[in-house]
């Protein structure tokens, strides 16, 4: 509680005039968060494709100033509240249809990797900046998306 009011700048006993106690604040913050991830899906699903959603999608959290924070709250909670949203995004899309893979595989997946790439951040910290970080989260989910939303996939040999 004591972080808390100092990020607001107010005092602990002031927080407790709004909240009854710390789960009751924990839980206005991720209802809070649930409203903007329904905010996100609503906007992935405007685009005209569903690259375009899946990026809106994935960069909504991607690579803030302060990963080890946004990024150990966000995962869980993100992945809860949206997994049935981009499911059903892909399942509408063209792209998802021409796949081998069922809707929810394909969501499963792209969540794979977004949460992968969000823990990297807490774990393996680096100096880079949240741009560089999210320039690099980008390459490697475009990468995954044109794999797994191609008609043909050349084979590889090891």
């Amino acid at each position: 509680m004591h972080d808390i009011s100092a990020e607001a700048g107010i005092s602990v006993g002031l927080i407790y005039r709004y909240f009854e106690n710390k789960d009751a604040v924990i839980s206005a913050m991720a209802d809070q968060h649930k409203q903007k991830i329904q905010e996100v899906l609503e906007h992935a699903r405007q685009a005209p494709s569903l690259l375009e959603s899946l990026e809106i999608l994935f960069t909504a959290h991607c690579c803030e100033n302060e990963p080890r924070v946004t990024s150990a709250f966000v995962v869980d909670l993100f992945a809860e509240a949206s997994m049935n949203g981009v499911t059903d995004l892909i399942a509408r899309s063209p792209e998802g249809k021409a796949s081998n893979l069922t809707p929810r595989e394909l969501a499963e997946l792209t969540f794979a990797v977004s949460d992968g790439m969000l823990m990297r951040d807490v774990l393996l910290p680096d100096n880079t900046s949240a741009a560089d970080r999210r320039t690099r989260h980008l390459d490697v989910v475009r990468r995954l998306w044109r794999l797994l939303f191609s008609d043909q996939i050349e084979p590889t040999y090891a």
